[in-house]
C-alpha cells in the first residue's frame, strides 16, 4: 500500500565543527534561535557532542547567538505585533530556554513602552466591533478568559471589561450602534 506521507531520510550526521557550524549558520538564516535552542538543534545535528560546545561559543563571541537580544526582539513582536500580554510572552520564553533575568529585562522595557492596558484596550476594541447591543454574561467570561490566555493579568481585564460593560469606553459600546440600537438601549435601561 501507498504511504500518504512522503518519505523524509534522517538527516545525516555531522562530524566536524566547520561542519556543525555551517549547520548553525543555515538555522540563523531561517529564523533567530536562542542558545538553548541551537545547543539542542546542535546536538541532534552531531555525531559528537563534545563538537557543540565550541560551536556554540564560537558563535556567541559573533554575536550570532545572544539571548538578551533574542529576548529583547521576541517580547517587542508578541506584544506589539500578536497583543500578547506579559505572562504569556514569559512563559514562551522560559520555554525557549531564556534565563529569568533577560526575560526579566525585556518584558520590563517592551511592557514600559506599551502598556499592558492599551493591548487589552486594543483586543477589545476589535473583539466587540461586530456586537450589537449589550453583552451577554457568556460573552464577557469568553472575553475575558481569551484574554487571561493571552496573558493579561487579571486585576487590567476585569478593569478594562468593567469600562466596556459600563460604557466609560463608548467607542467600545456605542461605536457600532445604529440610532434604533440605541433607543432600544434606552428603553431596556
Amino acid at each position: 500500500m501507498l504511504s500518504l506521507v512522503p518519505f523524509r531520510a534522517a538527516s545525516r550526521k555531522l562530524s566536524t565543527e566547520q561542519e556543525l557550524y555551517n549547520a548553525a549558520l543555515h538555522a540563523l538564516m531561517r529564523r533567530a534561535h536562542s542558545i538553548h535552542e541551537m545547543r539542542a538543534y546542535l546536538e541532534r545535528r552531531a555525531e559528537s557532542k563534545d563538537a557543540v560546545s565550541p560551536v556554540i561559543a564560537r558563535l556567541r563571541e559573533q554575536n550570532y547567538l545572544d539571548d538578551a537580544r533574542y529576548a529583547l526582539d521576541f517580547a517587542r513582536q508578541r506584544a506589539t505585533g500578536r497583543r500578547q500580554g506579559r505572562f504569556r510572552v514569559a512563559r514562551e520564553l522560559r520555554t525557549r530556554g531564556i534565563p529569568d533575568r533577560h526575560i526579566d529585562a525585556a518584558l520590563d522595557a517592551v511592557f514600559a513602552d506599551t502598556p499592558e492596558a492599551e493591548l487589552v484596550r486594543a483586543r477589545l476594541k476589535r473583539r466587540l466591533s461586530h456586537v450589537r447591543g449589550a453583552l451577554s454574561q457568556r460573552q464577557i467570561a469568553g472575553i475575558y478568559a481569551s484574554l487571561l490566555r493571552a496573558g493579561f493579568s487579571s486585576d487590567i481585564i476585569r478593569a478594562e471589561l468593567r469600562g466596556v460593560t459600563r460604557g466609560d469606553l463608548p467607542e467600545f459600546a456605542d461605536e457600532e450602534l445604529d440610532s434604533e440600537d440605541r433607543s432600544q438601549e434606552r428603553q431596556d435601561a
